[in-house]
Formats: C-alpha cells, structure tokens, sequence
C-alpha cells in the first residue's frame, strides 16, 4: 500500500471513529425523550404500543455499523480500539454534564437550573447504564463478527453483520434496560414493552444498514485493492 493510500485509510478510519464516538455520546444525553415509531400502525404490546421508544436509539446502530466496517476492513483490533475510546468519551461527557449542573445559572439565562437539572440531571445515571450495557454489548458484537468471519472465511457479509448486530442488540437492550429501572429512571412494567420494541427496531434497523455495508465494503476493496478477507494495516 502506497503512502498515500496509507493516510487516506487512517483519515477514514478517523472520520469513522468520529462517527462512533459523536453517536455514543449524543445517544446517551438525549435517551430521556420518548417517541412513537408508527409505520405498522397502532399494535400493541402488554397494553404498550409496539414502538414506543426513546430518541436516544436513533443514533445507537450507527455505532454498531461503524465497529462492523472497522472489524471488516482495519480488523479487530482497531474496532476494539474504537470501543475503549468510546467509553473515555462517555465518562469525559459525563464529568462535564455534571459541573455543567453544578454551576449555577443567571438570572437571565434561557434554560434555568431546574430545566437543565431535569433534562441532564439523570444523565450520570442513564451514562453508567449505558456504559455496562455498551461495553458488553459491543465487544461481543466484535467477536462475534470475527467468529463468523472466520467460519465463513471472509464471505457472507451479510450473514455476520446481522447476526453480530442482532446478538449484541438484545445484550445491549436487556442490559441497558434493566440498569434504567434499577436505578429508578423507568418503571419496571415499561421493561418488557421497551425491550421487545427496542430490540425490534434495532434488528429492523440492522437489515437496513445491510446495503449501506456492502457498499461500504465495496469501497474499501475497490479503492485499496483488498482481497476478500484482508484487512488494511495503518499501524
């Protein structure tokens, strides 16, 4: 690989990991905000409707299609470099929401302490849920992938980016879930609708980025002339 194929890998695997972090970060301030996902009307489930889901989900499969990209073309390694500064970004977050609390407002400010408090105020708590929930969640997501990878020696992209999303989004979705309603932020009757709608949007969601895979695939293997199975080496 020449130099400069070299700098262009690493500068997309900056952009890619820039990606990753911002929606992390991003989902884990805005979860607090539930809205109804309606494209199959008004099903319901144990007396919830089927997709009532909170906004923070929006940006969380990026996440999950970036670490599947990285694992396919930099390797496992780099993806798992990915989550670990992942989860500093998200503690960093959370240190700043909190002095951001503490400090107090003026009394011209457009968003008073009491608004701030109760739009960021369960941040720390709804952070540390999602950190657990994401660290197991993700790393699984990489070595499952690797697993297939492996098994199906570089073929049947379509196969491990599923089954990778699929098995870490129902870890990431039981976990998250039920840290959210030991730590009292939701109800513990909202977790079965939540689970089952979170976990059916996410899958949902994971059969439409499939495309967005291939042609991310495509790409690399175009641009960098990779053979099926070899990854870039930017180290």
């Amino acid at each position: 690989m020449s130099i400069n194929d070299k700098l262009l890998a690493q500068r997309i695997y900056l952009i890619l990991a820039g990606l990753f972090i911002c929606s992390l970060v991003v989902s884990n301030l805005i979860f607090q905000k539930f809205f109804y996902w309606y494209p199959f009307g008004d099903l319901e489930i144990f007396g919830a409707k089927l997709f009532e889901i909170s906004v923070g989900i929006i940006p969380y499969p990026i996440t999950f299609l970036v670490t599947d990209i990285i694992s396919e073309i930099y390797g496992k390694k780099k993806a798992n470099q990915v989550v670990t500064t992942g989860i500093f970004a998200s503690v960093f977050s959370l240190v700043i929401v909190f002095i951001a609390n503490y400090v107090p407002a003026l009394d011209y400010s457009p968003v008073n302490n009491e608004l701030f408090t109760k739009v960021f105020g369960q941040s720390s708590k709804a952070v540390i849920a999602s950190m657990l929930a994401y660290l197991f969640a993700q790393y699984i997501d990489i070595h499952v992938y690797h697993f297939w990878k492996t098994k199906t020696k570089g073929k049947k992209l379509w196969l491990r980016n599923n089954f990778s999303t699929m098995t870490s989004q129902a870890i990431d979705t039981l976990s998250v879930l039920f840290l959210l309603c030991a730590f009292d932020i939701l109800k513990w009757e909202l977790f079965v609708p939540l689970f089952i709608s979170g976990f059916l949007f996410k899958i949902i969601i994971a059969f439409i980025d499939t495309p967005f895979m291939y042609l991310a695939v495509y790409f690399f293997r175009k641009k960098f002339n990779l053979k099926v199975n070899e990854e870039l080496k930017i180290d």
